[in-house]
């Protein structure tokens, strides 16, 4: 316990001594700090709450997560800086990502019930200043957005995300915020949200023939100018977009992750708050290639792990304040407790949604684990599989072809425990909202796609040592693009370099024909383009009711009563080394 205490102490003094800053009431030529704050990627997570676990948040970094956390720490920097001198922006991905958001999206959506989303009711209490759309804002559609955005007192920002028709922007593109000086005249800040361009692809059914998504560079080009001609003496983008320059889809949109880019091409801005790669980046300097001046860039993880703190350093030239320094951090959300406004604010919401999550809808003849998905064929998956086949196969009785699915391991946590299944063991599987197409595919494009897929592996020499932490996710290849595919037989021989590995791919005992005919279960995400891979996208799609596969695997269980592998386990395909199996 006195450990513990001590630590908690320590923690406390980090966040304390990371907050001390000059201060901001300067005049007669002596240096003004302001400071922005930021938060991105919070994906609806209001409470330090784990809702597949039904318990508290934690991992094994120690990190916790919510809005409620990120409050206690604003309220500790408007203290420290003064509530006038300081801004709370958002760069995206605010309203998707936990139950609580899909309750109030699917359950009692907001757009039937009048109800307040409990993301704009926590940010609204926090009182953030401007917030960017990321891309999964538009995962539950554009009417439950625009309802969200005039929930919202924040200003609902995304300059790139243009009317497809006229080219005019779909949402407000920028907004300049004063703050007051004692004694001089008051800072301008002004705020450009960029979203990305990967909406047009990963949200395809919603945003086609009403939305584009222009390039974020060029749209900084346009707008950064305006915001500077408005009278800002500090611009700040927030971006949902990484900061590596690349993309996870091809040429066709613009880049994905141009967050770097910008600050690089653009001239006239002093920070990107960027978004969209989860990842924890204190602070990173970027020479503008115009000017030569530096731009900072942070970036605040995800979940509402951590809060970005941008201090800005001004002092007066020839009547206006000019920027000549800048600094940035991240504080750690796991220093300090939950705000109990926010607690209370968001528990009638979170008890609803705990309540839900809890509902049994089955029971499992034995536990199911998705541990060991990413590398065996594991029958938590092929639960995935079947029931994708028989929603499909429902759907199409006059169809004669083969059907067969893919579906990729989300989650390697996931566990169906024997006996009740619920809403949350479910979901836990299934994290994504994605809704189930079939499309037609021949066996010659089958193996093409698998090849692709196959990447995911790393190559490893037979006789080697099998490490199962150094197997998989090659070329920093995410889990939830590795497909597998069900109905078919196949081996996968990772001693054999990319684009080699697929080995006897056959359908009931026969090799697979070229030309031989397929109808394949998938997701939206990855029939639109989602990860790159080849064929599906120009596929004809012979099946899109828009039925939510997370949903189809409650139903479907909740028909069956049992969920039972005897009914639906298949061995299917394997890793194996010049055709000697891995494991």
């Amino acid at each position: 316990m006195q450990t513990r205490k001590l630590a908690a102490g320590m923690a406390a003094a980090l966040v304390a001594a990371s907050l001390a800053a000059p201060p901001a009431q300067a005049a007669g030529g002596k240096p003004v700090t302001v400071t922005v704050m930021g938060t991105s990627d919070i994906h609806s997570n209001a409470l330090n709450w784990d809702y597949y676990r039904d318990a508290p948040f934690t991992d094994r970094d120690g990190n916790h997560v919510g809005l409620a956390k990120v409050s206690t720490l604003v309220n500790q920097v408007r203290a420290q800086r003064g509530a006038g001198r300081t801004l709370l922006f958002d760069s995206g991905d605010t309203i998707q990502g936990t139950p609580l958001a899909y309750y109030y999206a699917k359950i009692e959506p907001i757009t039937t019930t009048g109800e307040t989303h409990p993301m704009a009711r926590a940010m609204n209490a926090i009182g953030y200043d401007a917030v960017t759309l990321g891309n999964h804002e538009f995962n539950y559609g554009l009417p439950l957005l625009a309802t969200w955005i005039k929930q919202m007192k924040a200003p609902v920002l995304a300059a790139n995300a243009v009317d497809a028709r006229t080219g005019r922007p779909a949402y407000r593109p920028y907004v300049i915020k004063t703050m007051k000086v004692k004694g001089d005249k008051p800072v301008r800040v002004g705020v450009l949200g960029l979203t990305n361009p990967g909406v047009a692809i990963w949200d395809k059914a919603h945003v086609e023939g009403r939305l584009r998504f222009t390039d974020l560079v060029e749209s900084a080009k346009r707008w950064v100018p305006e915001i500077r001609g408005a009278g800002a003496d500090v611009v700040v983008v927030t971006a949902h977009a990484g900061d590596n320059g690349m993309s996870s889809y091809g040429g066709d949109l613009p880049v994905e992750n141009a967050s770097a880019m910008v600050a690089e091409q653009v001239p006239g801005i002093d920070a990107v708050l960027f978004g969209h790669a989860h990842t924890d980046v204190p602070e990173r300097f970027v020479t503008n290639r115009v000017t030569g001046e530096q731009v900072l860039l942070s970036e605040p993880g995800k979940w509402g792990q951590r809060l970005s703190v941008l201090d800005f350093e001004l002092v007066k030239h020839r009547g206006r304040w000019k920027v000549t320094g800048r600094s940035a951090t991240t504080l750690n959300t796991n220093a300090v407790a939950e705000d109990p406004r926010i607690v209370r604010l968001m528990k009638p919401q979170h008890d609803a949604t705990v309540g839900y999550v809890n509902t049994v809808v089955a029971r499992s003849a034995q536990q199911l684990s998705a541990a060991e998905s990413p590398y065996r064929d594991t029958a938590i998956l092929d639960y995935i599989q079947h029931v994708q086949v028989e929603t499909v196969k429902q759907a199409l009785p006059a169809n004669t072809l083969p059907v067969v699915s893919i579906a990729a391991p989300f989650s390697r946590t996931a566990v169906f425990p024997a006996g009740d299944i619920r809403v949350r063991d479910v979901a836990g599987l299934y994290v994504y909202d994605n809704t189930l197409l079939a499309v037609k595919m021949t066996g010659a494009q089958l193996k093409e796609y698998l090849e692709y897929s196959a990447k995911y592996f790393n190559q490893l020499a037979p006789g080697a040592p099998v490490d199962v932490g150094a197997l998989t996710n090659a070329g920093g290849t995410p889990d939830y693009n590795y497909d597998q595919l069900s109905g078919v037989t196949y081996d996968i021989d990772i001693a054999q370099p990319v684009g080699r590995r697929i080995v006897d791919l056959s359908y009931e005992g026969a090799p697979v024909a070229g030309d031989q005919e397929f109808v394949v279960a998938v997701n939206n995400y990855r029939q639109s383009g989602g990860g790159g891979f080849p064929h599906v996208t120009s596929a004809e799609v012979l099946y899109n009711a828009q039925v939510e596969i997370r949903q189809a695997l409650i139903e479907y269980a909740t028909a069956q009563g049992t969920i039972d592998p005897s009914g639906f386990a298949v061995r299917n395909w394997r890793l194996t080394r010049d055709g000697v199996p891995v494991f």
